[in-house]
């Protein structure tokens, strides 16, 4: 049996229409990777194209970009590429990059949990093309393990000059989609938790304890299609 095997099975379809169904309870959570504090009434509000007194203008625009991002993976026939992630940054980035869709080209870093900073290694486009075409076409991993995998190493090897996190999870969960295997999405009430643990899997490059962690919590569907695989 596959590690991290999937644990459900969709139809693309049905997959995509469990996407748009969630689409204001994902945005409310993605949002999340760059502070936007709003309630989920709040972000309804706002994808409704309305404004809401007390959220900045920053905050909206996030929440705007966002939607955008998920509509086009819920819509877009095209496979996972590297050329997909700069169209998903030019989005979800566009207002924050100093060049939105564009790899980063020079130095990087992110603030961890404990204050200290972390380097990404500066982007090798020839090391990142292979790691896909290896990782995509491994068919001893199941769908699941392939986007997480994928997830997280965009999200430590900070391939954009900002949007990584956004990015990397809107490219994942295409990948979860095409496949048929549900959504990624961390749930927040155990946000706090995920914040450490990848301020630990930057530090460590160890993948396995946030992918087994998210494998757990973070992988949703509709019961009824939960596989027997």
């Amino acid at each position: 049996m596959k590690k991290f095997q999937d644990q459900y099975d969709f139809t693309v379809d049905l997959n995509r229409r469990f996407a748009k169904q969630n689409l204001t309870r994902l945005v409310h959570t993605n949002a999340r990777f760059e502070g936007v504090n709003t309630t989920l009434a709040q972000t309804q509000t706002i994808i409704d194209g309305m404004g809401v007194a007390g959220v900045s203008v920053r905050d909206i625009d996030i929440i705007k970009l966002l939607k955008q991002g998920w509509e086009l993976i819920v819509t877009n026939d095209e496979p996972v590429s590297l050329e997909l992630a700069k169209q998903i940054n030019a989005i979800v980035a566009r207002d924050e990059a100093l060049f939105p869709g564009e790899f980063r080209t020079g130095r990087g870093s992110v603030t961890l949990t404990s204050g200290a900073e972390f380097v990404p290694p500066l982007v090798d486009l020839a090391v990142e093309q292979a790691f896909f075409e290896q990782l995509l076409k491994d068919s001893q991993r199941s769908a699941t393990d392939q986007a997480l995998t994928l997830m997280y190493h965009l999200m430590r090897n900070q391939l954009f000059w900002d949007g990584n996190k956004r990015t990397a999870t809107l490219l994942a969960n295409k990948w979860m989609i095409d496949h048929g295997a549900g959504l990624i999405n961390v749930p927040l009430d155990r946000w706090g938790e995920w914040n450490e643990l990848i301020s630990s899997f930057y530090e460590s490059g160890d993948v396995t304890t946030i992918k087994e962690w998210t494998y757990q919590y973070g992988i949703q569907g509709i019961e009824l299609m939960r596989t027997t695989r």
